[in-house]
């Protein structure tokens, strides 16, 4: 029997790509559903589901503005993501510093191989 997916944290929350446009749109500010469902282009059911998960991990608030209900970014949750990506940094930051040496040494030999070719053509 299949197991169905969790969404007990801020990890498996964002992990749904729909979920993270929506956090998108709401860190330019608050937001209505059907505003929401207007700029994502998603069915208003799905985007219900989707805030309702949000908001059980903590990642958006809700509040009754008249007969609307106004969705917002609350970004405390998401610093345990970034707390554990940030264990991650120092070793992309080598990665990244490893690759720039190995792009030097490839332009420094097709300077050289342009040089060789340079001078096979002036040769009479």
């Amino acid at each position: 029997m299949a197991r169905a997916p969790t969404t007990s944290d801020a990890f498996n929350a964002v992990a749904e790509p729909r979920r993270r446009q929506i956090l998108d749109v709401l860190a330019g500010g608050e937001r209505s559903v059907n505003e929401l469902v207007a700029l994502l282009g998603l069915a208003q059911p799905l985007v219900s589901k989707h805030l309702r998960v949000l908001r059980e991990v903590g990642l958006v608030s809700v509040r009754d503005e008249g007969r609307q209900r106004m969705y917002r970014l609350d970004g405390r949750p998401l610093k345990t993501i970034h707390d554990w990506v940030q264990n991650y940094e120092q070793w992309w930051s080598q990665r990244f510093d490893r690759l720039d040496v190995v792009l030097e040494d490839l332009k420094r030999l097709e300077n050289e191989d342009n040089g060789d070719d340079e001078q096979r053509n002036e040769q009479p």
